[in-house]
């Protein structure tokens, strides 16, 4: 029996995707907390790799960490990684994002996000590690429509290669720790925001477009609500939820099968903001962050995407007593200072 509490300054934690956004962040904290980190990332380049050296090269300053540039899909670099560390805690946040990039080079998602997860899954079960934390995403919910999103809810109905994706990380997840016994939490993220965040996220491409004097494209007429979450809030929830594994759950019955726990140590969280804010009303905000007015160019909604989401966050509430704390215009304050700061002179003309 893995123990609940997994967490040990010790041993490293082994964090994918470190050269990313919420990667990147999390690492830090774990850094800062007294953590040594492994990190592992392709540095692909999906968005300006600029971006992310500039966030390796912050977290490399750190004593602590440890960095392989390598594909999670690359079978035997990733046994290389496992076999060179005693770790415990190992949080999967490499993927191959975006929803509408799925569209146009699906190969890619199955590559990093089926074939890496599946070298994930076998390098935690070989190395008997004590709790694995793996990102999911809201996009699972798909054409649901009943609000907000619960993890007890059925989401059998993806509207994207990329959900379908997430969907079958939680389904991979699930049977490894019926089978072996491997504690796996996943955690369904909902539009995280805020500085050093993704050029291809909305907030990054209204924030260049406004500065720049271009119109931003206003998807589904403005008439789109997401549960935007700040990326400190984020990091909050994931460390809390790493240092404790899941346990079986006893009340469990295949009889009226609930999809959020399970009698195998295994459990799906939502982490949202727990209050879903206007695409316009988003809008108008950042324009009062900028102090200047945007172009908006309206247009129809995107295939794969979905009208609106909203994170039911009870369960993560009770079981670890998260609760988010940073308003929206708070975070997007954050954010624009941040973008200003990193794009100032002439660095911010270069960037594609």
């Amino acid at each position: 029996m893995h123990p609940a509490s997994v967490l040990d300054r010790s041993v490293p934690v082994l964090v994918t995707g470190t050269a990313g956004f919420i990667g990147f962040h999390l690492a830090l904290r774990l850094l800062e907390e007294g953590f040594a980190v492994v990190g592992v990332d392709n540095v692909n380049d999906y968005y300006d790799v600029r971006i992310k050296w500039d966030r390796l090269n912050i977290l490399e300053k750190h004593a602590g960490f440890t960095f392989h540039r390598v594909d999670c899909e690359d079978r035997q670099a990733m046994e290389a990684v496992f076999d060179g560390y005693p770790f415990r805690v190992v949080v999967h946040l490499a993927a191959q994002a975006g929803v509408r990039y799925s569209l146009i080079n699906p190969y890619a998602y199955v590559d990093s996000n089926l074939m890496g997860f599946m070298n994930i899954l076998e390098g935690c079960r070989r190395r008997n590690v004590g709790h694995l934390v793996f990102a999911s995403s809201s996009s699972v919910y798909g054409a649901n429509t009943r609000m907000p999103f619960s993890v007890h809810h059925n989401v059998d109905h993806p509207v994207s290669l990329y959900a379908a994706t997430k969907k079958a990380n939680e389904l991979m997840a699930h049977t490894y720790a019926h089978l072996y016994g491997l504690p796996c939490t996943g955690l369904r993220f909902f539009t995280v925001y805020g500085p050093w965040g993704r050029p291809d996220m909305a907030l990054f491409l209204f924030t260049r477009a406004i500065l720049r004097g271009e119109p931003i494209k206003v998807f589904n007429y403005g008439k789109m609500r997401r549960d935007f979450t700040y990326i400190d809030d984020i990091v909050e929830g994931v460390f809390r939820v790493m240092a404790r594994a899941p346990q079986p759950d006893a009340s469990w019955t295949g009889d009226a099968p609930d999809p959020g726990t399970s009698a195998a140590p295994y459990r799906i969280y939502n982490i949202g903001n727990n209050h879903p804010v206007e695409l316009m009303a988003f809008i108008r905000t950042l324009e009062e962050c900028l102090g200047m007015e945007a172009r908006k160019e309206f247009l129809p909604m995107q295939p794969g995407d979905v009208p609106a989401t909203a994170a039911d966050i009870d369960d993560l509430m009770r079981d670890f007593g998260f609760r988010p704390a940073t308003s929206i215009h708070e975070g997007i304050q954050k954010f624009v200072d941040w973008y200003r700061d990193y794009y100032e002179g002439n660095r911010e003309g270069s960037f594609r």
